[in-house]
């Protein structure tokens, strides 16, 4: 079936990698052109860090969705959805009602108050430097574990569409993925992921829209006859739930980090200070929920169709096993030409997403660590650039690395993993620092620090980790949190922590509390601020 044999290629694959690698590089080649293009543009910090503001509301909520539907979205919940049923499905109605978190209590106060990245807003009215430091910290965490998912779905996608089932080679091929990606962030800047993110976001809801109806019209649109056989291939009761979420606990757990998670990712966070105003921030965030509801309702169709038209057996004998459910359908619907398509959808998912990820991370180390605290405010603006790229060279490394690692996991539940920390180290900071006069320096700390090392120490010691078969340490064991998901622990320990931290001291900046409250509620001198 393969027009071309690679040296490490094994016998098990779908479709045609020539025609797969074919499309595949057509959309890199279109995309670095327009990021070759817009990076003639970026004279400023604001033009790297920010595309100079210039995105209007639609674009910025259609590239938001780009970078929130990664490949955990695609690959991840489809997969998740044709295996457990009702209980992937529930990933969809989680990761969209979280967009109503970040709708009401963050989008417009974010814009209003800060800069570039979520530490401008954190160290408003609070001393600067152990601030920004903390929350370059959890940035980086959040961002380390939502590249591991991305690099895992390079990984599973490309074992099955090039017959890669060894380790070797499918680390190679991750390299190739975050090779691209560093260029994508070094040349562009955000003005260039941005644009990359857009097309991403309609190639990806056009591509799982076709499969959709494609499925619809073999039952008819009749989604009782869809369902009825998904359950009888099966063999499992995919409609009433059950069978991944067992404990009752661990699903509540899950559920509050991924609604709370979304408005403490800071790559998200980011994406408002893309436009010029903050009525265009609310727009946007509308813009990228209607979106993204439409394409978690397509994840319903194309898992149960994979279930029904595939088979948990076929999927689960795959090389990317559930991140396969999605290509695996494609294949069985249009065959090589389908699949060649949707696979370069999901290649283009993968880099978008990680592309700004790594400029994420790169802006909080150069803005917050370097220019903020070791230079002290005293740095150029062309200078800070120079650092931000430079870091973001040595984080799309280490994201290979880690990638390679992860490679084999379920990508849906990494990113939830991302989501814990985010809703424990970054969001209740954010809230306390938007909402609560008496917030101090000593809170935020205790609340960020405290956040993130329970988050990662429930997560290392969790079945995640070591103790079942599906662990990523299958082999070993030393878990004693019993949940695969800390969130309902580290959530509301880290709110107690900022308000443990806030009581015992006695830092009240009155004053710059009600600056900070006029300038988020209004916008007044939120400008002036950004033009400085």
């Amino acid at each position: 079936m393969s027009a071309l044999a690679l040296p490490w290629q094994a016998t098990t694959q779908v479709g045609n990698t020539t025609l797969n690698i074919g499309i595949f590089l057509v959309f890199v080649l279109v995309t670095l052109g327009i990021v070759i293009k817009v990076s003639k543009q970026n004279t400023t910090a604001a033009d790297y860090y920010a595309g100079g503001r210039a995105f209007s509301g639609r674009q910025n909520g259609i590239a938001i969705t780009g970078d929130y539907l990664s490949a955990a979205s695609f690959l991840g919940i489809a997969g998740a959805i044709a295996i457990n049923g009702y209980d992937g499905f529930l990933y969809s109605i989680g990761f969209l009602v979280a967009w109503l978190v970040a709708l009401l209590l963050v989008a417009e106060l974010l814009r209003n108050t800060g800069r570039f990245t979520m530490a401008d807003v954190l160290s408003f009215r609070l001393r600067q430097r152990p601030v920004r430091t903390a929350a370059a910290v959890t940035t980086l965490a959040v961002s380390a574990f939502y590249l591991l998912a991305q690099m895992a779905g390079a990984g599973g996608l490309v074992a099955l569409l090039m017959g890669i089932t060894d380790r070797g080679g499918q680390s190679i091929v991750i390299a190739v993925v975050g090779g691209i990606m560093i260029v994508y962030v070094l040349v562009g800047g955000m003005k260039g992921t941005t644009w990359v993110q857009i097309i991403k976001a309609a190639l990806l809801i056009v591509g799982a829209g076709i499969m959709t109806l494609w499925v619809g019209t073999k039952y008819g649109f009749n989604m009782s006859g869809l369902f009825g056989d998904a359950v009888q291939r099966a063999q499992a009761p995919l409609l009433s739930g059950g069978l991944q979420y067992k404990n009752k606990i661990d699903f509540i757990s899950l559920s509050i980090a991924i609604v709370l998670g979304t408005a403490g990712l800071p790559h998200v966070l980011m994406r408002f200070y893309t436009v010029p105003t903050s009525k265009e921030a609310r727009r946007s965030v509308v813009w990228a929920i209607w979106l993204i509801g439409i394409f978690y309702l397509f994840t319903l169709v194309l898992g149960y169709g994979a279930a029904a038209l595939v088979g948990k057996d076929a999927i689960n004998a795959a090389p990317g096993k559930q991140n396969s459910a999605a290509p695996l359908l494609a294949f069985h619907l249009g065959g090589e030409i389908l699949l060649g398509v949707i696979s370069a959808v999901a290649f283009a998912t993968i880099l978008a997403v990680v592309a700004g990820l790594t400029i994420t991370a790169s802006a909080s180390f150069a803005h917050d660590i370097y220019a903020q605290v070791i230079k002290r405010g005293s740095v150029a603006p062309d200078e800070e650039v120079k650092i931000a790229r430079r870091a973001a060279v040595v984080i799309g490394i280490l994201a290979i690395i880690g990638g390679i690692f992860a490679n084999g996991q379920n990508i849906a539940f990494l990113v939830a993993l991302a989501f814990a920390i985010a809703a424990s180290a970054n969001l209740p900071t954010i809230l306390f620092s938007l909402f609560w006069k008496k917030f101090t320096t000593r809170g935020a700390l205790f609340s960020m620090y405290g956040g993130l090392a329970s988050a990662l120490t429930l997560i290392i010691f969790s079945p995640t980790v070591s103790g079942t078969a599906t662990s990523m340490f299958p082999t070993a064991n030393f878990a004693w949190f019993p949940l695969n998901n800390p969130g309902i622990i580290t959530v509301p320990l880290s709110f107690f922590l900022g308000w443990l931290g806030s009581v015992t001291s006695d830092e009240h900046n009155e004053a710059k509390y009600a600056e900070m409250e006029v300038r988020s509620l209004t916008g007044a001198g939120a400008e002036k601020a950004i033009a400085h």
